[in-house]
């Protein structure tokens, strides 16, 4: 017995020895994730309950700033809408799209990395200069589509100027970035991971290329498509730079996203306090969301484990 005893002791010195070199090995990440996201979160959150502008000290407040955002900030409430529509468009049509390219890729035709390749440029292409580009094009006096437009007879509208389509327009830049990036990777990832044989037997059955799509292609991609859907959805919430550059929030606050007003608030008004108690209801708002999908996702996503 004391062999054994004296055996055992020897193992569970060896892996004690064992895990503290290993954390040892991670502590630089260990430290480095609780000085550099950790503590600036706690630390946003404490803010989010005191009035502070950066030159003064904080002062607490308690849930002052949550019951402004809620009840006397028109701006909280716009910049809230304005990205809920951006969200609600933005996403599906983003998810339809890269699932279109990723089909057309994935058919085996001529020159299909060339192709692939053209379509993933917009998303690896500065941000700062696709958006400049964009405002040039839809640059209402001598933009590239106003003067398609006037060739036929048709007098195009001031686009980012405009406070009826000054969202669809960033909608569009929105989709130039994300359409051929890295949703329409996951699909065609998604796309080359089914098997064959499925298709064989589907065709053999008699199926048509639609009930094929329908049936084999459609569910065992909902995975794909429902990754690509939470992405979606975070992103569009974070949406910034576009509006930034292109508008600045205008014009009549109709392009003054979320993240643009809390950027506003923090930055150009100095209310750091504000600006983190909205940092935190946005950070609330994503994670309803993204629970909410989580939920749903048992009703329609297939995994071929059955689950």
């Amino acid at each position: 017995m004391r062999p054994q005893t004296a055996s055992k002791r020897g193992v569970s010195r060896a892996r004690r020895r064992e895990a503290l070199l290993g954390y040892l090995y991670i502590s630089p990440w260990i430290v480095g994730y609780l000085l550099l996201i950790i503590g600036p979160v706690l630390a946003s959150f404490y803010l989010s309950l005191t009035r502070y502008s950066i030159i003064t000290p904080p002062v607490f407040i308690g849930l002052d700033n949550y019951i402004r955002a809620f009840t006397a900030d028109p701006l909280f409430a716009k910049s809230m809408w304005n990205t809920f529509y951006f969200v609600v468009i933005s996403v599906p049509l983003s998810i339809t799209t890269s699932l279109l390219l990723a089909l057309l890729l994935d058919q085996g035709l001529r020159a299909t990395k060339l192709f692939r390749t053209l379509f993933f440029l917009p998303s690896i292409t500065p941000v700062v200069a696709s958006i400049l580009l964009w405002r040039w094009i839809f640059q209402p006096d001598f933009g590239v589509i106003n003067y398609g437009l006037s060739l036929v007879g048709i007098q195009g509208p001031q686009w980012l100027a405009s406070p009826v389509w000054v969202k669809p327009s960033l909608i569009v830049i929105a989709l130039w970035g994300s359409v051929g990036g890295s949703q329409m990777i996951v699909f065609l990832a998604g796309l080359q991971s089914i098997p064959t044989d499925l298709y064989e037997v589907a065709a053999i059955d008699g199926a048509s290329r639609w009930h094929r799509f329908w049936r084999v292609t459609l569910p065992l991609l909902t995975p794909a498509i429902f990754f690509n859907v939470i992405l979606g959805i975070i992103a569009g919430f974070r949406t910034f730079t576009a509006a930034y550059i292109a508008t600045g929030g205008g014009p009549a606050y109709e392009s003054l996203f979320f993240v643009l007003y809390l950027f506003f608030n923090a930055f150009q008004f100095m209310n750091m306090g504000y600006a983190s108690a909205m940092a935190w209801v946005l950070l609330l708002i994503v994670l309803a969301l993204t629970a909410v999908q989580f939920g749903l996702s048992k009703r329609w996503v297939y995994y071929e484990s059955g689950d």
